[in-house]
């Protein structure tokens, strides 16, 4: 039976890892094989066919299987979490363009050279500000290319806007977030205990997001919050950054 490759914390050439063995059910666990004497000794109904391994908690945090994911649902119906959160909203954004934005009136004024830096606030910055004011916070990280698509820069640009509402942007290089090992796909954190995955098609069209409340997938989105902020700068100093290399 095939195995498929789950995770691993391995680091130059420890072997903790995670396979799933497909069609089974069945996880094969890869890690240093237990000969502590003491530890073999308090072992329980062992079996002459079973051998035990040790891998790191991180491992199974981290990659452990998790529930089977929901369908994927329309954005629509999952907007009402940003007003009924009861402290965080938290977003990473991994994408190097977006169809929405591209097909917005504000990205046709800004490729006609008009300044769309500080707009009047839309509904959901409005929204933002709103529950800011009920002291609740919103932020995100945005993962970004070097140089810059345009995509990106055009989001660079309409970040005041964001800032100005209480949503805090912060950025990262994407050579960082790959060291870093922060995912590859887009999703929101809403009170550390629900993530929104994003589902993208190749035009870069949102189809919906699916919906997880596992505590692994939870967890590993908190790590993931944690490592971007911390390495991440804000919006004002990555765009002075930007204008400096220029």
């Amino acid at each position: 039976m095939a195995l498929r490759f789950l995770g691993t914390t391995s680091d130059g050439g420890d072997c903790p890892t995670l396979y799933e063995v497909e069609g089974t059910g069945e996880i094969l666990v890869q890690g240093d094989v237990v000969t502590d004497p003491e530890h073999l000794a308090q072992l329980r109904d062992v079996k002459p066919s079973e051998t035990f391994v040790r891998v790191p908690r991180e491992l199974l945090a981290r990659f452990a299987p998790r529930s089977e994911p929901s369908e994927v649902i329309p954005f629509r119906d999952v907007a009402h979490v940003f007003t009924d959160l009861k402290h965080t909203a938290w977003r990473l954004e991994t994408r190097r363009g977006y169809a929405t934005d591209r097909g917005s009136e504000a990205w046709a004024r800004w490729k006609a050279g008009e300044n769309v830096a500080r707009d009047e606030p839309d509904a959901w910055r409005r929204n933002v500000a709103e529950q800011v004011a009920q002291g609740k916070t919103f932020g995100r990280v945005r993962i970004v290319d070097q140089p810059l698509t345009e995509g990106q820069e055009f989001l660079l640009t309409r970040a005041p806007s964001n800032v100005a509402a209480g949503d805090e942007v912060r950025y990262l290089w994407r050579a960082d977030a790959v060291r870093l090992g922060l995912p590859d796909f887009d999703f929101w954190l809403i009170d550390s205990r629900t993530v929104l995955r994003f589902v993208f098609d190749e035009q870069d069209t949102t189809m919906g997001v699916i919906v997880s409340e596992d505590p692994a997938e939870v967890l590993a989105a908190c790590q993931a919050r944690d490592a971007a902020w911390h390495h991440a700068v804000t919006a004002a100093e990555f765009a002075e950054r930007v204008r400096s290399n220029m």
